[in-house]
């Protein structure tokens, strides 16, 4: 019999069979009943209909008894005489324990059977809802998932239709003043030595300060405007066509994606609405081993939002452009004065940028060879910590190896032993530790070495950069021609 706590499929996986031969076959004393009526009528079999006989096995009981004798046909079994025994030798009755043992082992197994089967019920309806509360939460995170994904969808559907409605009000604004642009006429006469030197040595800057400052582009503007008006007006014609072509081609992506968005947000939400009793469900065999993706959520977001960034990047581009041709359709000689002083303002600006810059390097670099030393300091600490703790593990390793050397059974794992062994990777860990911190001091170091080194060089390059702007730059354009020469009075 199963105990009440063993596994349920060992129980009704592999049912115990109903043993067939426990007692002696009724049917070989069949003899001994000869013209005798049964008190209690027998059953015909021993089979349970009623239970599975994948699990079950009838036992092979049939009794043979002899036929009813005529003269006690239709009476009952109260007023029938008693029966004489014709038996006249001996044979083998059951003990009273054959028939307790019977019994007993008909209601173990009776009860061994309903205990499987009760397993059987009870577990097979706890899969029953686990199966029901597992499909309906699949369900329900695959209906939040596509809630979620028809948010995203329509989150970067607006952005695509905020961002398309400003690009096409940024290709209209620049498409009018490309038409401005080319109605326009304007000739100026101006001095370029003074703006061309400035560039020329500004080139001669080193490093880092070869940027594309201020400056620089002040310097350019001033040479722009000294130029010819019509030679500059097409240089920014040329200019605002090949930013009107990007514009477009920036266009056709946003609103090529806005398409596929709509059309993939139609679907989305469709699905985001089926339900197990909405009509059109049906099975698609094979369906989820179809896989026609192309992208994932990180490459689809990245997509659309490399489309907008495009985008923003050629409306930026076309705002600034549309600023240049404005500011040059205004240009007069009159002009030529304001962007000179302009451009001294930038230079004060820059220079003073510059001795500021300057200043706070040779602040760092001071800082930093102070650091230098303290961190040279640090590492020789280090390495004599190190150098320390040779001894104390020479010590506990030469314990263990001493101790390695006790007879017989004085070879104890004892509390000596123990600490001994913690003592050596104490002091082994404490070695590595400080090992490693030598080498993060030693990179450190390095590291501030290659950081003194690269301000020295920043130091160098400011100080050619600021001798190039304070001194060459400035002192050339103290000699600029007067607004009278400039308008041709002169």
């Amino acid at each position: 019999m199963e105990l009440v706590g063993s596994p349920l499929t060992a129980t009704y996986a592999h049912p115990r069979s109903t043993p067939t031969k426990f007692l002696p076959a009724i049917s070989t004393m069949a003899s001994s009943y000869k013209n005798r009526f049964p008190y209690y009528p027998l059953p015909q079999s021993f089979s349970l209909p009623w239970m599975p006989s994948a699990y079950y096995k009838a036992a092979a009981m049939n009794p043979t008894l002899a036929p009813f004798s005529k003269s006690s046909q239709g009476l009952t079994p109260s007023k029938m005489l008693p029966f004489v025994s014709n038996r006249t030798n001996l044979f083998t009755w059951y003990t009273p324990d054959d028939w307790y043992r019977s019994n007993l082992t008909n209601y173990k197994e009776s009860e061994a059977s309903r205990h499987n089967a009760e397993h059987l019920r009870v577990d097979t309806s706890r899969m029953i809802q686990d199966k029901y509360q597992q499909t309906k939460k699949t369900q329900l995170e695959s209906t939040k998932n596509l809630g979620e994904r028809v948010n995203d969808i329509e989150f970067w559907r607006s952005e695509l239709c905020r961002e398309l409605d400003e690009m096409m009000g940024e290709t209209n604004a620049l498409t009018d003043m490309k038409k401005r642009l080319e109605r326009a006429l304007a000739e100026t006469e101006a001095p370029l030595q003074v703006a061309q030197e400035c560039l020329l040595h500004r080139e001669k800057r080193m490093g880092i300060d070869l940027v594309h400052d201020n400056v620089e582009k002040q310097l350019f503007t001033e040479v722009d405007v000294i130029r010819s008006c019509q030679e500059r007006m097409q240089q920014y014609l040329d200019k605002a066509k090949a930013q009107l072509a990007s514009n477009r081609v920036a266009q056709h992506e946003l609103e090529r994606d806005l398409v596929n968005k709509q059309a993939a947000h139609r679907i989305d939400d469709k699905c985001h609405h089926l339900r197990n009793t909405s009509d059109g469900i049906s099975y698609y065999r094979g369906v989820e081993r179809v896989d026609a993706t192309i992208s994932v959520p990180e490459s689809w977001a990245r997509f659309t939002d490399d489309n907008i960034l495009c985008s923003q990047s050629e409306r930026v581009a076309s705002a600034k452009l549309r600023d240049n041709i404005e500011n040059l359709l205004v240009v007069t000689a009159n002009e030529m004065w304001r962007q000179f002083n302009e451009v001294n303002v930038a230079f004060t600006n820059r220079i003073a940028e510059t001795a500021d810059a300057k200043s706070k390097i040779q602040t760092h670099l001071a800082k930093t060879l102070q650091e230098i030393f303290q961190i040279e300091m640090n590492i020789e600490a280090i390495r004599k910590a190190i150098r320390d703790k040779g001894p104390p593990l020479k010590v506990a390793q030469t314990r263990l190896d001493e101790r390695t050397r006790r007879p017989n059974m004085e070879l104890c794992r004892d509390t000596a032993q123990l600490r001994l062994v913690n003592e050596v990777h104490e002091i082994d860990e404490m070695i590595q530790s400080l090992q490693q911190r030598l080498r993060d001091a030693e990179d450190t170091l390095q590291m501030l070495v290659r950081a003194k080194s690269v301000l020295e060089h920043d130091l160098a390059v400011k100080a050619n950069s600021l001798f190039i702007d304070q001194e060459k730059c400035m002192g050339m354009r103290k000699t600029f021609p007067s607004t009278v020469r400039l308008v041709g009075y002169v």
